[in-house]
């Protein structure tokens, strides 16, 4: 072994010497090929760089660029060899590397950056200390290693060393930059590089910005709800890149965002721009799905239902997804029959329904008061092996509790915890709200000490309700303990002194005989259909359809875009969580609206409305909907109207709780007319919650408008909700009080049949029916008696 080694450094001098003693006649290109050929195998050998030493000192030999750039890309010579190479030329007083090494250097190490990620950045330090400057092409190529190997922060970190490296890069070097922070979840950093790429470009250089940067941003804005970012970082797309979105993906993401948004007529016009271009930008099955999941969102199943079936006949075959959007839309928007009718086709193509499918499906069943069907669903769910997950329990007790099956629910509350599974915060809160609505106080304190200790944080929608329940209970004595029980300290305190603060700015308050402010303008509740925007035929005429075309539907609802009107939204409410004095936002102006308005305290509640508009608080949907019902239920009715009327101006889509305050309104002022006419509108393409269709049967019963609200009770039926006991006892009540007794008697046999349980309001009102027919059997013994 030490015989090959004298040998190899025998033959390295002698290379040595043949190169620095070279006769004329040697061309330039064979001595340097021979020296990177003894270069690289003295560094290949045991011993790496100490060979490159003539007798402990080193050799003659003068390192250069040339040199070491040919080192650098030899092929056949491991990286941890070059690293070795490029340290031992940089100690060499005689040769400073130049930004071409620097840049070969990097470039090598990017083959694997993670493992060479220390060297890149201690490398990277010596060109700073040194003044190399680091080029543009050499920056994006280490930026984009990071980013596919995933290291986006250390992406991210290479600006760090690079100082003032955005103000000299070239265009393109941008879209790296733009990649790296999106994936990274730096967004306002990614808004400010984009909008900079995008002022640093013009005409020819727009060539220069990468779409699919554009469009990853596009997407986590979309993901982050960052909704005016998203529409800014659009509008400045089409103003600067010509037919933008460009590709089919880039619409996708685009229809689907602005749908769920709400903005229908931007998804439908971007559906007809690509229908227009056509070629490459033909619709594809995600185009559908996401056109689908915006017209369900909005409301517009029906017109979801027709695309679902023009998708079968496109010659797209719908997926998982496919199903699951419209199961969810069905469900979401009580249309069960549908939804079963789907669920077992999407069964029957050989889709698996997942955790997500069957909790929509088991939701809408009890919503619609089809407990049977609820529980069997879910033990065909166990049996399929699919796992239930802690919103599928939250989704059973929570339906229990509505279905009136309390005990029941609060049984399986007490199993799971039992077990010690599928059970959160969630399902905490949700047996806490349903025992605060009975007034049990006590309990729901208790729950809140077992909810704590078991790390759960207490959240702004218990808190909510337990304070209502307090308030409504005039148990003052329970805030303390309350107090002493929520994970942050910092919360209730910060709570009470914000409702004295509150309170304080609240001084005198209204009259009785005016306990509401002038804050509203008044109107009158007759023009509410001036509301409802007129809504066409949905069905396109034969004239405009296209017979060639795979989506004649969905062309005829592109072109009558600008009608779409939204009457409804599907939408839910999101839990608040609690987060210290950061909730006193609108979410603490509607806990303490609800408390005020439980009480009756209308004149305080406006007063609270007013003080935190004039701060700058916007109010949501459920602040005006608490208003409006509470005006509709003291008769100031041309005041709701007011409320309506602003909330149409500054919110701009009602909801299924507005649509019922507007039922009740017209009840009260006797027009049943205008609410058959409102019914009929909502209808068109809108849906009906269980409380719009039990309201809307007992303001047209009230109206003597008996026809119509049995039309109201089939329609609820065929849509696939189940009449509750609250549909039975108004329809009990009114033909009763209206002298309709046979009829009356008829809804009570179907209300036995249907194994609905009777609850106290139902005893009252058969009370007031069996009075009702022994007065009609006196009443007709009288007449016998008399005609003989």
């Amino acid at each position: 072994m030490l015989h090959g080694r004298r040998r190899t450094t025998s033959l390295n001098k002698t290379l040595f010497r043949l190169i620095h003693v070279r006769p004329k006649t040697t061309k330039p290109k064979l001595d340097t090929f021979l020296l990177v050929a003894s270069i690289g195998k003295s560094l290949s050998d045991p011993g790496g760089t100490r060979n490159l030493l003539n007798n402990g000192e080193s050799t003659s030999i003068s390192p250069s660029d040339s040199l070491v750039l040919e080192i650098l890309t030899r092929s056949s010579l491991y990286v941890c060899k070059k690293i070795d190479f490029f340290k031992w030329c940089s100690l060499n007083h005689n040769y400073k590397p130049s930004a071409a090494a620097y840049s070969q250097m990097l470039k090598t190490l990017c083959i694997n950056p993670l493992i060479h990620k220390d060297y890149i950045f201690n490398f990277l330090s010596s060109m700073n200390l040194e003044g190399v400057v680091l080029d543009s092409s050499t920056f994006k190529f280490l930026l984009d290693s990071f980013i596919k190997s995933g290291n986006f922060d250390s992406a991210l970190e290479i600006l760090d060393h690079v100082e003032n490296i955005l103000d000299r890069l070239n265009p393109d070097v941008y879209n790296s930059v733009l990649v790296a922070l999106v994936r990274s979840n730096h967004l306002n950093m990614a808004l400010f590089t984009f909008f900079k790429l995008l002022d640093s470009v013009t005409g020819v250089d727009v060539k220069f910005i990468d779409l699919s940067a554009c469009i990853e941003l596009l997407v986590a804005l979309r993901k982050a709800g960052m909704k005016s970012e998203f529409r800014n970082v659009f509008d400045k797309c089409r103003e600067k890149i010509k037919n933008f979105p460009v590709s089919v993906r880039g619409y996708n993401v685009c229809i689907h965002a602005f749908g769920n948004w709400g903005e229908l007529e931007i998804s439908l016009n971007l559906f007809k721009e690509m229908k227009e271009k056509g070629g490459s930008l033909a619709a594809d099955l995600c185009t559908y799905n996401c056109l689908i999941q915006s017209l369900c969102f909005n409301g517009k199943v029906n017109d979801a239902l027709v695309v679902w079936e023009e998708l079968k006949r496109s010659g797209h075959e719908p997926d998982d997804f496919t199903y699951r959007i419209i199961i969810q839309g069905c469900c979401k928007c009580y249309r069960m029959n549908e939804a079963v009718k789907i669920f077992s086709e999407m069964q029957h193509n050989g889709f698996r329904p997942d955790t997500v499918v069957y909790n929509s499906v088991l939701d809408g069943f009890l919503k619609s008061r089809k407990v049977m069907e609820a529980c069997q669903l879910f033990e065909k769910m166990v049996d399929d092996g699919v796992r239930a997950s802690c919103c599928t329990y939250n989704i059973l007790i929570d339906g229990l509790f509505k279905n009136r099956r309390g005990q029941a629910a609060y049984a399986l509350f007490g199993d799971l915890k039992k077990k010690g599974r599928f059970v959160d915060g969630i399902t905490y809160s949700i047996v806490i709200v349903h025992i605060c609505r009975e007034g049990m106080v006590e309990e729901a304190l208790e729950l809140v000490e077992e909810m704590e200790s078991r790390g759960f944080v207490v959240d702004l929608v218990t808190i909510t309700h337990l304070l209502v329940a307090i308030n409504t209970e005039s148990r003052s004595d329970l805030m303390d303990r309350l107090l002493k029980h929520i994970k942050n300290g910092n919360l209730m305190p910060a709570v009470l002194e914000w409702k004295a603060n509150m309170e304080a700015l609240m001084k005198d308050p209204k009259k009785r005989k005016k306990d509401f402010t002038s804050m509203f303008r008044k109107g009158d509740f007759r023009e509410i259909m001036s509301l409802v925007t007129s809504h066409e035929s949905s069905s396109p005429s034969k004239e405009a359809i296209d017979p060639w075309s795979s989506s004649p539907y969905m062309d005829h609802l592109a072109d009558e875009a600008k009608s779409q009107s939204q009457l409804l939204i599907s939408s839910r409410g999101k839990r608040v969580q609690e987060k210290g004095v950061d909730s006193f936002d609108i979410n603490m102006v509607n806990t303490y609206l609800s408390i005020y308005l439980t009480k009756g305290q209308l004149s305080l509640a406006c007063k609270l409305f007013d003080i935190f508009t004039d701060l700058g608080v916007n109010p949501v949907n459920y602040t005006y909907n608490s208003l409006m019902s509470s005006l509709v239920k003291k008769g100031y009715l041309n005041e709701a109207y007011g409320v309506l009327s602003e909330m149409g101006e500054k919110v701009c889509s009602a909801d299924v709780a507005t649509y019922n305050v507007i039922f009740q309104a017209l009840g009260k002022m006797g027009r049943a007319d205008l609410a058959g006419a409102v019914l009929r509108k909502l209808t068109e393409g809108a849906f009906l919650d269980m409380v719009m269709y039990n309201t809307l049967i007992s303001v047209l019963g009230k109206g003597g408008r008996f026809d119509e609200a049995n039309r109201v009770l089939e329609q609820m039926k065929k849509s696939g909700i189940n009449p509750d006991v609250v549909t039975y006892n108004t329809l009990i009540e009114v033909n009763s009080k209206a002298g309709r007794l046979k009829e009356a008697r008829i809804f009570l046999k179907m209300m036995v049949d249907a194994g609905c349980a009777p609850n106290h309001v139902t005893d009252t009102t058969l009370e007031f029916l069996e009075k009702e027919i022994i007065k009609e059997k006196q009443k007709h013994n009288i007449q016998i008696s008399e005609s003989l």
